[in-house]
């Protein structure tokens, strides 16, 4: 266990994922999430909303990646660093077969998965932890530093 304590201030968001994309993130087979806006690197708590997005249970790449897991709904299951945000060129193949057009892609790395989901709210926008749910959060992740 580290005894280096968690950095002060804005160091981390929380990003709000539907079901079944997160647990798609958590398994490690999706490493780029899509959204309508440009996103500044960094380190994210990954947060479930409160819905899960049932017609995406039918496609086949995310009912084998999601075979056997929990589908949990509104709280954070995790944490990881967004490495880089881009758009793919107008006609030019995706950078990932997760990557939507016209969006916002997250590039995703260090994914680390919590043992106990932490019951929390988010938003659709990036959102500031409270530190009571930091504290939540990273009691579960003792070795963690950023």
């Amino acid at each position: 266990m580290s005894t280096t304590p968690l950095p002060e201030g804005d160091w981390i968001r929380g990003i709000s994922i539907r079901e079944p994309y997160a647990a798609c993130i958590l398994a490690g087979a999706k490493t780029v999430e899509n959204r309508p806006a440009r996103w500044r690197t960094g380190w994210v708590l990954l947060h479930t909303s409160k819905t899960i997005d049932q017609p995406a249970l039918r496609i086949p790449l995310i009912g084998r990646t999601i075979r056997g897991r929990q589908l949990v709904t509104g709280a954070v299951v995790g944490i990881a660093r967004i490495t880089g945000c881009h758009q793919d060129p107008d006609g030019a193949p995706f950078c990932s077969q997760w990557a939507h057009p016209r969006a916002w892609h997250l590039v995703l790395a260090d994914v680390q998965e919590l043992p106990l989901p932490v019951p929390a709210r988010g938003q659709v926008v990036p959102w500031r932890p409270s530190p009571d749910l930091l504290d939540r959060v990273f009691q579960q992740l003792p070795a963690f530093r950023p």
